[in-house]
């Protein structure tokens, strides 16, 4: 029931730059779906023991970025939540009006849009924002990422850039980038 599903290696094994609570991803898979009625006739399949599967909807606020006109070939993926439930609308409101914001507003070379989704049924993790990347390198993508934001905002010892970096409800749960290694689209099969 997918319009476009895809399948990605991880670009960075062993990330210990930033905090993770979810075990290492070696492989990603990405189903997507463009219609409302596709996402409520869309039954995901079973999970193979030792994996995870999560279904995440975009959430009300639209992405944010440009349109390049290229093919997405890697994804930068974060998977945040609130430290407390009732603080979801406050890490929702930083990530999409600061966070995101400041990165867009830098135009990271590959970097595309950047949409927020959100956990279907709840729970943990709560929000995904998934960074379309253009360029074939999608680690060297994401590491240009915070040096340009700072060149706009200012250093990490000013309260601006401390804003943009974190958030008493910001509760990071994984964050890595990955590669394309296939496609699935109807009956096509490709690879980039």
């Amino acid at each position: 029931g997918a319009d476009l599903g895809t399948w990605r290696r991880n670009s960075h094994h062993g990330r210990r730059d930033l905090p993770r609570v979810l075990p290492e991803c070696t492989t990603l898979g990405v189903a997507e779906l463009d219609t409302p009625a596709a996402d409520a006739a869309f039954v995901p399949p079973p999970v193979p023991d030792g994996t995870i599967g999560l279904r995440f909807r975009r959430t009300p606020r639209p992405g944010q970025g440009r349109l390049t006109g290229r093919p997405t070939i890697g994804l930068s993926l974060v998977l945040i939540s609130p430290q407390e439930p009732h603080q979801a609308q406050a890490l929702r409101d930083w990530g999409d009006v600061v966070h995101i914001r400041h990165i867009a507003e830098a135009s990271v070379p590959g970097y595309s849009m950047i949409t927020p989704y959100e956990l279907v049924g709840g729970g943990d993790p709560r929000y995904l924002h998934l960074y379309e990347i253009d360029d074939p390198d999608p680690e060297a993508v994401f590491r240009s990422m915070t040096p340009l934001v700072t060149e706009r905002i200012g250093s990490p010892d000013t309260p601006a850039w401390q804003a943009w970096a974190t958030c008493p409800e910001l509760r990071i749960m994984y964050v890595n980038t990955f590669s394309l290694v296939g496609s699935l689209v109807g009956s096509l099969v490709g690879s980039p």
